[in-house]
Parts: structure tokens; sequence; C-alpha cells
């Protein structure tokens, strides 16, 4: 068909056209999505809108104005081109290749290569005519070959939902992973109750069986008190089983300590650093347990993968907070957890009430993460206290726990059917999971009762009944127990006995190696150490604490006269009471140090994080720094103020002696918390150190008795009491107070040997600490 160049020649002809072809052939609807990122950047990629709702075009209205743009990249777009004209489109010529009328559904995606001229006698033309049912049509133009076969058509399910939260984020990156099938088989767990006169038994777990492998998520459910939690730590190598207590095997191996590295466990908890942002603690985590093979770079991008796989990245620079400092929400602060496990690409995962305190919508992200974490062959254990509808409809295997039995183990799409085949079904439409619950609680509301539980209603006396008629909590558990345990129980440890469809020689393949070499491990823990804690050190609580004692001291002692004995008297108070200060400070900061960390050790050190030595190493010297910039500016203060001695060697020398008293001091407050691990037994130990050190110093009393004589050569405040007056005088006077200014080699030597020796025990003494 030609057109003519005369404008009203040719409008008529393509309304007539149109119409005819409108009419002739059949229309198709066609959706109109909203435009998402058509950047290079998002080539390659699939762009998905925020609505499935279409857009309907009505009317007469000629092409012209609109041109739908397809890229390669596979965006579907509309672009608005009003005066522009379109080329590269072959005019209708009424035959059957002169058309191309291309099918569009919800679920079907449509690439176009975008047109940017049309020669001037070339024409697009849509009609539509309502009282024909046409919503929208193309005609006179042909899309070419190549672009035809671009289409490639996608399902709904591929489609991620969207976090409220945390915005669009990408499927957990699926890595190749070694697998882990999990068994167990009559776990038994129990503890030992002991008081005054009597020690008590008490089961916490009576004979559990299940089995999970790679690629399915396990949720044990039950009410509180049930055992849930115990059991996970038992699977997760937490806890220490007894030899009676069953057996629990990976790849049909017992546990060893080189699965450490092939387990992740996320706590109820959450311990992490409160002053630490989310990318620090998912940077240090990653520089620490990936393995050695990775450089530093490599690490820290893995980080940031997490980072964007967890969605995340809006609050990455956000400090994790705790009771006293505001941080991220409780659904961030979860992922941040599983963030620090997934990191390793952990063969076996193990969590604790993940979605304890959030919201159904943030509850449902978390559990739609695990699944895709079991999709990349990972196995997947988690506790579950009251899930909803949609979550628990989301778990592959089931294990329902009441009172520390067995009520249930399977898939749990067949747990209704299990149940309804034992006499138990709802009354009415409820949840599944609240159902199953009621039924582990002993309650039968709103549930069809058996009829072995309703005759023994009847023939049992009134004590085995409620007041509305229903069997007692005690008769239900012991019927749903008996149940299991005689129509499934036999039929699943026969399954556990199968072996594994693994090679021997990939069950062995297991090697225990540190992520980091001691060197960087101890780095890293410095930084980290030293970021955590600088808020709390210089707190202008603590600063104005300092500075305020020091300006007190140095008023009451303002340029007091070292030469004569009265003046020589009240600076030697000055003087002891310097020791006590930085003696009895250090001592309070450092006896909380372990035992407020306890939790933290206990969790890194469990997947062997890093080397005992290196922690202890690193927490102890990254206060130092802090630890010793408040005593200068104490020493500024004071020291110009009293009018004690001027010179460089006495200044330098009088504050290296009270570094020494810090360090010392510390050693002991560290020693003290290590050794008990309770804030409040160390604190009243401490006192009576403290106190004890401080009466003996040579200040109080001149003369201690011989039986009590030794304790002032273990306290750090006469050693350091002393150093001072023969720094301070030593070319003044031969002696004070029948004490002789000697070097002060003794001293010297005394308090190093306390800054050494407080914390031997003290490292001692985590190496003795539980896990």
């Amino acid at each position: 068909m030609n057109f003519g160049t005369d404008g009203n020649s040719l409008s008529t002809k393509i309304q007539a056209v149109a119409v005819a072809i409108s009419l002739s052939t059949a229309s198709f609807p066609f959706q109109l999505h909203k435009e998402m990122d058509t950047t290079p950047a998002a080539e390659g990629g699939l762009a998905r809108t925020k609505s499935d709702q279409s857009v309907e075009l009505q009317g007469r209205r000629t092409l012209s104005s609109e041109a739908v743009v397809v890229e390669n990249g596979g965006s579907l777009s509309r672009k608005s081109s009003f005066g522009k004209r379109l080329a590269g489109a072959s005019p209708g010529r009424g035959g059957g290749n002169s058309r191309s009328h291309l099918r569009k559904s919800r679920s079907a995606q449509l690439k176009v290569v975008e047109l940017d001229e049309v020669s001037s006698g070339a024409a697009l033309s849509r009609a539509s005519s309502a009282s024909l049912g046409f919503s929208f049509s193309f005609t006179g133009f042909t899309l070419p070959p190549e672009g035809i076969a671009d289409f490639k058509a996608f399902s709904d399910e591929e489609i991620i939902p969207e976090d409220i939260e945390a915005g669009p984020r990408k499927k957990i990156h699926a890595e190749p992973t070694w697998p882990i099938y999990l068994k167990f088989a009559d776990v038994t767990y129990k503890v030992i109750l002991k008081s005054v006169r009597t020690t008590v038994e008490k089961d916490i777990l009576n004979g559990i069986t299940g089995s999970v492998n790679p690629g399915e998520v396990l949720a044990l459910m039950g009410p509180s008190g049930s055992g849930k939690t115990t059991l996970l730590s038992l699977l997760g190598g937490r806890l220490g089983l007894p030899a009676q207590g069953g057996t629990i095997t990976y790849n049909d191996h017992p546990y060893s300590k080189s699965l450490k590295r092939r387990i992740g466990f996320v706590a109820q908890d959450d311990v992490l650093f409160p002053h630490l942002t989310v990318r620090e603690t998912l940077t240090y985590a990653a520089l620490m347990r990936l393995p050695k093979t990775l450089t530093r770079q490599q690490k820290e991008e893995r980080a940031m993968d997490v980072i964007y796989e967890l969605g995340l990245e809006r609050c990455q620079d956000t400090m994790i907070g705790g009771s006293f400092v505001r941080g991220v929400s409780g659904g961030e602060r979860k992922r941040v957890c599983i963030g620090t496990e997934i990191l390793i690409n952990p063969s076996l995962l193990f969590l604790d009430e993940p979605t304890s305190g959030l919201d159904s919508t943030t509850a449902l992200r978390i559990v739609q993460m695990l699944h895709d974490i079991a999709e990349a062959g990972k196995t997947v254990v988690t506790t579950i206290h009251q899930p909803s509808s949609r979550l628990f409809h989301k778990f592959d295997k089931l294990i329902l726990l009441g009172k520390g039995s067995l009520l249930y183990f399977g898939k749990a799409s067949e747990a209704m059917v299990y149940f309804s085949s034992i006499g138990c079904s709802p009354l009415i439409a409820m949840n599944p999971a609240e159902f199953l619950l009621d039924l582990a609680n002993g309650n039968t509301n709103d549930v069809s009762v058996p009829s072995e539980l309703e005759d023994k209603v009847q023939m049992e006396n009134s004590e085995t009944e409620t007041r509305n008629g229903n069997p007692s909590p005690e008769v239900v558990h012991e019927y749903l127990v008996e149940a299991y345990d005689t129509r499934v129980a036999e039929k699943e440890k026969k399954k556990i006995m199968v072996p594994i469809p693994i090679s021997e020689e990939f069950k062995s393949k297991v090697m225990r190696e540190w992520g980091a070499s001691w060197w960087e491990q101890y780095s890293i823990l410095f930084q980290r150490g030293f970021k955590e804690r600088r808020h709390e050190y210089l707190s202008w609580l603590r600063i104005t604490q300092v500075i305020a004692t020091a300006i007190i001291l140095g008023l009451l002692w303002w340029q007091s006269d070292g030469t004569t004995p009265k003046g020589l008297q009240d600076q030697a108070g000055l003087l002891f009471f310097i020791s006590v200060f930085w003696g009895f400070f250090p001592v309070f900061t450092a006896i909380f140090t372990f035992p407020q960390e306890r939790a933290m050790i206990s969790k890194e050190r469990a997947v062997d994080m890093y080397r005992l030595s290196a922690y202890f190493l690193a927490r102890t010297t990254s206060d130092l720094p802090l630890d010793l910039s408040l005593p200068v500016v104490f020493l500024l203060i004071v020291y110009f103020m009293a009018g004690l001695t001027l010179g460089a060697a006495s200044f330098f020398l009088s504050m290296l002696t009270v570094f020494l008293c810090i360090i010392a001091a510390q050693g002991l407050g560290l020693a003290i918390g290590a050794t008990l691990m309770d804030v409040k037994k160390a604190t009243t130990l401490a006192s009576v150190a403290v106190m004890t050190f401080m009466l003996a110093g040579g200040f109080f009393v001149k003369r201690v008795p011989v039986f009590a004589s030794w304790i002032r050569y273990i306290s750090f405040n006469y050693h350091t009491y002393r150093l001072l007056l023969k720094v301070q005088y030593n070319h003044r006077t031969p002696a004070i107070n029948g004490m002789k200014l000697d070097g002060g080699l003794t001293e010297v030597v005394a308090l190093v040997t306390m800054v050494f020796g407080y914390r031997i025990l003290a490292y001692l003494s985590l190496r003795r600490m539980k896990l």
C-alpha cells in the first residue's frame, strides 16, 4: 500500500485501512506494564512491575503518540514520543505475512526493538472500537525475526516478592555445598536438679527420632517447654549427649570438631556487638570465617553480597544497637544473625525461633529466605513457636513435640491427614499450626475427640475429666504418644537405617582449618574491639569523672610546697591517692570484660571463628590505648596544679609508673572476672581485694603485723606508691618515713610480674570455661 504525501489524503487512507483490518482480524488485549529499569546495568536482568494491573487503551487514537519499546535486556516499557516519526516498520500490505499479531498474557515477557525513525510514507495506526469489544490492536507493522526469536516466557513463581521493610532483593546466592544428611534416633536428654536435700532427674527429651536431607527445611514445633531448643542444641553439637541418649549422625558419622565449619547455628538471643554497624559485623565475620584461599577483598565482597541478598543494604551503615543504643529493627537484627552464619556457605544450618517477635510479613520473608538457602543443597533445621498458616505450608518436614515426647514426624503437608486418621480433626476452620499446638497442649476444644478418649472419659472417675467433659491434657498426651509409637515410629526408624546415597570418600571429605592466620585473627579482633569499646571508654560521663577528680585534687593540693617536711607529707598523701585511684578504676572496669562477652565468646568459639589466644591478646591490648588516654589528661591537670617536682624526667617517669599501675590493676580485674564469670560475685571479691591492697599500701599502717605483711608484696598500690615517692624525691632526701629512696628496680619488677601473672591466670580461667 502506498501512502501519498498529502496530509488529508494520508489521514483518510490510514483510518480506512485501520478500520478494515480491525474488522477482518482478531484483536488481542495487550497489557502495558510500568517501566522498571532500562539502564545498561539492568540489561540482561528481569524487570518486574510493582503491580499486575494492566493499562487498557481505548478510543480512537493514533499510535504515533505512544511507542511500545522492547530492548534486548528484556524489560517491557512504554515511552511517549509525541511529534516523533517512527521508522523501521514495514507498512501493512493486507497479506497473512504483512502483519504480526503478538499475544501477551500476565506471565509473558515481550521484547521489542525500539523504533527511532520512520520514513515519511510509513505510518502505524491503531483502531479500537468499544462496541466491537476491541481494546488494543497492532496493525501495519511486522517485528523482525530476531525480535520474535527472543521471546521468553516466565512464570509468576519466579517473581520474588518485595520486602516491605528491606525493599527488593535477589535470591540467596546458590553455591555448591557439601551435603549433610542428618539422622537421629531415640534421642533422650536429662538434667539433674540439685537442692539442699534431694537430687532429682528430669527428662527433657524422650526418644526423639527423625531425619532431614539436603534441600529440606525441618521445623521443630511444640508448646513452650516441650524441648525444642534442647533438641536443636543437641543436633547442632551444642550440648553433651549422654551415652544412653540415642544416636545422632551426620552422613552416617558421629559429630566431630571438624564439622564445626560446616554447621551454622543462629541462637534465639541474637548475640551481637551493639556499637558495630551491620557492614562491620558481617565484614569481620567474613574475614575470620571464610577460608584462607580467598583474599581480603574477596571476603569483603562476599560480606557485601550477603548484605544485598538479605535486603540489608538500606541499614548497612547503621549500628546494631542494644538496650541503651538505638539501632536496627528486630527483623534486620535477625537477618544480620543469619547473615553471619550463611557467610561460610554452611552445609547444615540451625536456627532457634528466627521469627520470634516479628510481624507476619517479616517472618514470612525470613522463612522464604530459609527456603532459598535449602534450595542450594543445604540442610536447614529451625524451631518455630506459633507460625501463621502461610509459614506452616513453607516447611518440608515437621516434628511436633509435647512434654519432651514425639507426637509427629513426617511431611508437614501430611500432618493434618495423620491426625485425622487417629480421630483428631478440627471442628472449625483454623490455622493448622494452632490445631497442632492445641493437641500438643492437650486442649481438645473445637477438636473432634476419638472414640477411645470418649470411652475413657465415660469410664474413668471424675479426676480424669474437665468441667466441660473433655479428656484431661494428660490423657490426650498419652493417647497421641501411643498412637505415634504404634502407627509411625517403627516405619520411620527403618527409613533412618537405610544408608545415605553418598560415597565413603565424600563422607570423610572434611577438613578443619582456620579461616585466617593467628596474626590476621589478632589484627581483626583488635580492630573490632577498639571500634566497639571506644564509645564506652570515651564517653562524656567517664571523661567528666576523670577531669572533675583531677581538678578537685589540684585545688586541694594547689601549689603545695614539697621542700618542707609538712608539705612533703601532704604531697605523699596526694601520691598515695593517685596510686589508689588508678588502681581502683581499672579493676572495676576490667571485671565486666569477660562476663559480659561470655555469650559472644561461646558463640564464636563454638564455630572455631578464632583461636582463644588471639582473642585474649587482642581483647586485652585493644583496651590499652583507651585506658591510657585519660590518665595523661589526669596527670597534666594534677601535676602542675599541685606543684609536684618540675622536670621532664620526673613527669614522664611518674606517668610511666601510673601506666604500670593501671595495667597491673587491669590484669587483676580480668583474672577475677574470667575466674568467676559472674558480675556480682566478681564485684564483691574485687571490693575486698582492692580494700585490702589499699590498707596494706604503706600509708595508713606503717608497721604491718608479720602474719599479714605478705599482703603488701602482692599489692599494686604499695609498689606504685613507693615508686612515685622515689621518682619525686630521690634527689631531695635519702629516706621518707623510714623508707629508703633507692633506684626502684624492685617495685618495677613486682609490677611487671603482676601485669603478666594476672593475665596468665585470666587466660587459663578462660581455657577452662565450658562453651
